[in-house]
């Protein structure tokens, strides 16, 4: 029993290294929560069960660490690398002679776990401990690993999966595939198909999709984080089969969310549970996040184009959402529409603090998970393509350090400003020639690529979402690439339109007004109140202007955009709140009697109060229904 090889190989950790305004959101995050978390909310302080204390000892310490562990040696931060450190020589101090560590007893403030057998948390630990090894080299790593697997090996059948383990199943399978490819050990390949028997059936529930509408009940299948999560299972299925159905799957799952729970930032809904497509519906932080890295994974395992740019998209526009500027504060669940973020009763399975921007708002899991999003995608930019090549997930400004051909040093630079710009630089630093491949993705929203090298145009051929460049290279080689980005309008329940350019999704910003709900030292909650209006639909034909300035070191801030789009609305009389959100945008939208008046759009991150699915104002009243699929926006 082997495993199938993945189209691509993550890069180890360090390998690529952030730039440009990407490197400024991480250190936002060093500066912010991320980087003094343990000072000021307690599950993750020295209490902590994960560091020899009596306190919380289940996720949340690991959860934290597998966003600190990342983003430490991207910035190669020693204050980051320290707090990392005092961590992981805990977990490995504390490996008893049977292969189990950790805590001694599990302590949650999540009542529904069971308590004298739990394998979720060790998950989290086996993805921190890989990071590690990957960034570091320590040696004690994969003997550490090796151990605890043989522990579970002889325990899973009197110790199976139980819980918020079933379903998160495909995350212990990462780990024991990795260390599978650096030991070739025979029984982690059957406890990897132990753990598939165990594990949430997601490649049915993907296949044929039955969650066609909100979802009102408790239901580990339907759970928005468990299914962020779950959709990368058919591909770790397929490293142990090759099933071909399994890729199948995964596609068809992704379009059934998006048809009966999709939303305009590329996310499903989830506020707890899988909500429909209404734009008032939230979306938990913890899932954006774990999609993330499920996408990164899929990826990696199928080599196509599409995963990228759903990674893309959910990246630049559900992530910074959900999260303050300046990184002390972040939303439990988001709305595409959001015109207040208050204490309030919602139609919602979460509480009435879950929209708030704040340190624990509603629940503590997304303080301790929403760490890993920005530095795992800066990770995970760049992967291997295993024959020598390059293969470009992401084109966010970076250094790619690898090893490429017949095993030369190389060094790559990504500029360029992506997204916030249509142009890409890559810059090559070799030793001497080289001859290697670059899988260059070509976004699905990109009509009209154009790539030249050292001046010259080249061809592209684009085969799953990648083109191939397939050459000798020379030190100083430069690589342009052009993605030209068109402004499309997306058709969306109701006639509702969302507007995108590129990757980005665009929103009308609201003027915040942002007043303390608890005070605290540094990382406050806080409630945000409307001071402009928010009723606008978009006149139909009025056509978009794009400007562009300066790419500032926080981009996702509306009022410093460095891109925005001009076009003309009208406000709408017949938009009524509905409890406690903006109502569904209406089908027959009235503006009798309204100016149409300019309005300017801003990337959808930036902009914490917003409108991002709009009412279609007609020009002419009995024109016939617009066509419900994309229609693009003429400049």
């Amino acid at each position: 029993m082997s495993l199938n090889s993945s189209a691509y190989e993550a890069l180890p950790l360090g390998r690529v290294l952030p730039l440009g305004w990407m490197k400024d959101q991480l250190r936002l995050q060093a500066d912010g929560l991320t980087g003094h978390l343990e000072e000021h909310w307690d599950d993750v302080g020295p209490g902590n069960g994960w560091i020899g204390g009596s306190g919380e000892s289940w996720e949340r310490g690991p959860y934290y660490l597998d966003g600190l562990v990342p983003l430490a040696y991207l910035l190669q931060d020693e204050r980051l690398i320290a707090k990392a450190r005092r961590w992981i020589e805990w977990s490995l101090a504390s490996q008893r002679e049977d292969g189990s560590f950790g805590p001694d007893r599990i302590q949650s403030v999540n009542e529904d776990i069971d308590k004298s057998q739990d394998w979720w948390h060790y998950m989290i630990m086996m993805k921190v401990m890989i990071q590690y090894e990957e960034a570091t080299g320590d040696n004690r790593i994969v003997p550490f690993l090796i151990r605890f697997f043989r522990y579970m090996h002889m325990n899973m059948h009197h110790h199976p999966l139980k819980n918020w383990a079933v379903p998160r199943g495909a995350e212990l399978m990462l780990a024991l595939h990795w260390t599978y490819g650096r030991t070739k050990e025979p029984f982690l390949l059957e406890l990897s198909q132990t753990v598939s028997e165990q594990t949430t059936d997601w490649t049915a529930i993907l296949d044929r999709f039955p969650f066609w509408r909100k979802v009102e009940h408790w239901d580990h299948r339907t759970h928005v984080v468990n299914v962020a999560m779950g959709i990368k299972t058919p591909g770790l299925l397929y490293e142990l089969t090759g099933d071909e159905k399994l890729r199948s799957a995964v596609h068809r799952g992704i379009d059934s969310l998006m048809a009966y729970h999709g939303q305009a930032h590329g996310m499903f809904s989830g506020d707890e549970w899988l909500s429909g497509t209404h734009p008032s519906q939230g979306v938990e932080l913890c899932a954006v996040v774990e999609y993330m890295f499920t996408l990164e994974q899929l990826v990696r395992i199928f080599g196509d184009g599409r995963f990228g740019d759903i990674l893309e998209k959910v990246a630049f526009n559900a992530l910074p959402a959900a999260i303050s500027a300046d990184w002390t504060s972040h939303q439990y669940d988001q709305q595409v529409n959001q015109i207040i973020c208050n204490v309030a009763k919602r139609d919602w399975s979460n509480g009435d603090e879950a929209n708030l921007f704040g340190l624990e708002p509603n629940f503590g899991c997304c303080t301790a998970n929403m760490h890993q999003g920005w530095p795992k995608l800066a990770a995970h930019a760049w992967m291997s393509d295993r024959r020598g090549g390059l293969a470009a997930v992401s084109y966010i400004p970076c250094i790619v350090k690898a090893v490429v051909g017949s095993g030369s040093e190389a060094e790559l630079t990504v500029g360029g400003g992506y997204p916030f710009r249509e142009n890409v630089s890559i810059g090559l630093s070799l030793a001497g020639p080289e001859k290697f491949a670059l899988h260059l993705r070509i976004p699905a929203w990109c009509a009209e690529p154009a790539l030249s090298i050292n001046g010259k145009p080249v061809q592209l051929q684009v085969d799953h979402g990648f083109a191939l460049v397939e050459r000798e290279w020379n030190d100083g080689d430069a690589v342009e690439l052009s993605l030209p980005m068109k402004v499309e309008l997306i058709s969306r329940n109701l006639y509702a339109l969302s507007v995108e350019r590129g990757p980005l999704v665009y929103a009308l910003p609201i003027g915040e007004n942002w007043l303390p709900h608890i005070s605290r030292e540094k990382f406050s909650d806080w409630e945000i109140y409307p001071t402009t209006a928010w009723r606008y639909g978009l006149v139909e034909g009025a056509g978009f202007e794009f400007a562009s300035g300066e790419i500032p070191s926080q981009p996702f801030l509306a009022e410093q955009s460095p891109v925005k789009l001009k076009t003309k609305g009208r406000l709408v009389r017949n938009w009524p709140m509905a409890g406690n959100n903006a109502d569904s945008p209406p089908l027959n939208p009235d503006a009798e009697g309204q100016k149409e008046q300019e309005i300017i759009l801003v990337p959808y991150g930036g902009a914490k109060l917003r409108v991002g699915e709009f009412p279609t104002i007609r020009s002419q009243p009995d024109r016939a229904q617009r066509p419900a699929s994309r229609a693009e926006a003429h400049l």
